[in-house]
């Protein structure tokens, strides 16, 4: 989950690999809560690495211009710490063996493989401007409308008028003086960009936070940093961590509440640990 994330998002590494340890646990008979939530905080810090990783690293990349070679300069002592975090947790963690068996799933069609997988290849490549977006764009809309017109309907057009009305709030926000000189007066600092992002994303997630923040601050190093470790902490500071409580309630509605005190714990420890230190590095 934490190496899958880096490539095709947090959201989608938790939507294919949490479902998996579902039907794991219930073939072995174990509630695999804990799993779980190792699974979500590794997609979280995970995701930290690349700019196509998660929406507000996306985001901060394209709206700041930054380069590849610095935007990894920046996040991979994030990730560093991160991978010892996890390391820590799970180690620590009572390991038992199982034995289970899934079924072998079969590729049956490897032609529309090879053609998703080229695909994702030149989205890739479109992120690192290799090649320009605009005709990543229509390549991957032409080539989805051919071979499976039926993805379209699977879109969450909700979460893209999201984005857009967010973006049209921003935007209006950002023209008032009087919210403008507040949120300038906050953000006038490094370190006031960095703590804010954090706490922001606690209460409205880091996706919108960062939207929120950018337009008012030019320390995007800092706001990187903070929305992304702001992904901890509270179920609802990153919305992919609402997605692996959603398919495990669905499951196991009984140990929601479990679920949510193990959840906070882990996380609050993953914040107290690396809020500082990052900090510290960043600084150094």
């Amino acid at each position: 989950t934490f190496f899958s994330s880096m490539i095709v998002t947090n959201d989608v590494a938790l939507i294919t690999f949490v479902p998996l340890t579902l039907v794991i646990g219930k073939k072995i008979k174990i509630n695999p809560f804990k799993i779980i939530i190792f699974q979500t905080i590794a997609a979280n810090l995970g995701s930290s690495l690349t700019p196509m990783g998660n929406p507000q690293n996306l985001f901060i990349y394209s709206f700041f211009k930054v380069s590849p070679l610095e935007f990894f300069k920046i996040t991979i002592p994030l990730v560093v710490l991160s991978t010892l975090f996890l390391i820590a947790i799970i180690f620590k963690s009572k390991n038992k063996p199982y034995s289970f068996t899934v079924e072998t799933i079969k590729i049956s069609n490897l032609k529309e493989f090879a053609i998703y997988l080229i695909l994702l290849l030149i989205i890739l490549l479109s992120v690192f401007h290799v090649i320009d977006y605009k005709i990543t764009f229509i390549f991957t809309i032409s080539t989805v409308f051919f071979l499976n017109k039926k993805l379209f309907k699977l879109v969450d057009y909700s979460l893209l008028l999201t984005f857009i009305c967010f973006f049209i709030f921003i935007g209006n926000i950002s023209s008032m003086d009087y919210i403008k000189n507040i949120m300038e007066t906050i953000l006038s600092s490094s370190k006031s960009t960095y703590f804010s992002s954090i706490i922001v994303s606690q209460g409205i997630s880091n996706v919108p936070a960062t939207m929120l923040i950018s337009g008012f601050t030019p320390y995007y190093k800092e706001l990187l940093l903070g929305v992304n470790i702001g992904g901890l902490g509270t179920l609802i500071a990153s919305l992919a961590s609402v997605i692996s409580y959603k398919l495990y309630i669905k499951e196991y509605p009984e140990s929601s509440k479990d679920f949510l005190k193990s959840f906070t714990l882990y996380n609050l420890c993953g914040l107290l640990i690396l809020v500082p230190l990052i900090y510290f590095i960043n600084k150094i």
